[in-house]
């Protein structure tokens, strides 16, 4: 492949732990091996979502968002762990990235502010079908006009198996 190894050095993939995210990370590490390249994997803890639940009043007090913030980012920490574990990752140079806000302005932010060459990331992710997208688009819409570099949307395989973590 030559020149082309070195079309990416540097891939961020998104991951929200839904079957399509699932299915991204793993085109990710496709992409990765063969391109050489180092993979980011970042998960964006949505803090809107946490926010919603306050004014809802799903919080029993709003001093639960603190230590609902932390089991969030302990969650969050483990299922990325188990996907760097997975045989998918197998080989590739990974770094782990976790962040709070909102998930479209996050992504795009590190893809323009950390030398990101391509981002890959699922067309839907695990809140498809809120209002949210039918007002506002999806993640990946934004994703695609805001990040600077190129962004491949990998749709959920018809028949795709989960990423095996173990």
């Amino acid at each position: 492949m030559g020149q082309d190894a070195d079309l990416f050095k540097t891939i961020l993939v998104p991951v929200d732990f839904s079957p399509c995210s699932d299915e991204a990370f793993r085109t990710a590490c496709q992409m990765a091996r063969l391109c050489r390249a180092k993979l980011f994997v970042l998960h964006v803890i949505d803090t809107s979502a946490l926010a919603a639940f306050n004014r809802l009043g799903l919080l029993a007090v709003p001093s639960d968002a603190a230590p609902q913030r932390r089991r969030l980012r302990h969650h969050a920490r483990l299922k990325v762990r188990q996907l760097l574990e997975s045989k998918v990752a197998a080989d590739v140079k990974m770094t782990r990235l976790i962040v709070e806000g909102a998930p479209f302005v996050e992504i795009a932010k590190i893809a323009r502010t950390g030398n990101i060459d391509l981002v890959v990331m699922g067309s839907y992710g695990g809140r498809s079908g809120s209002v949210d997208k039918i007002f506002f688009g999806s993640t990946a819409e934004k994703v695609v006009r805001t990040a600077g570099c190129p962004v491949l949307t990998v749709p959920l395989a018809a028949s795709a198996p989960p990423v095996k973590t173990r």
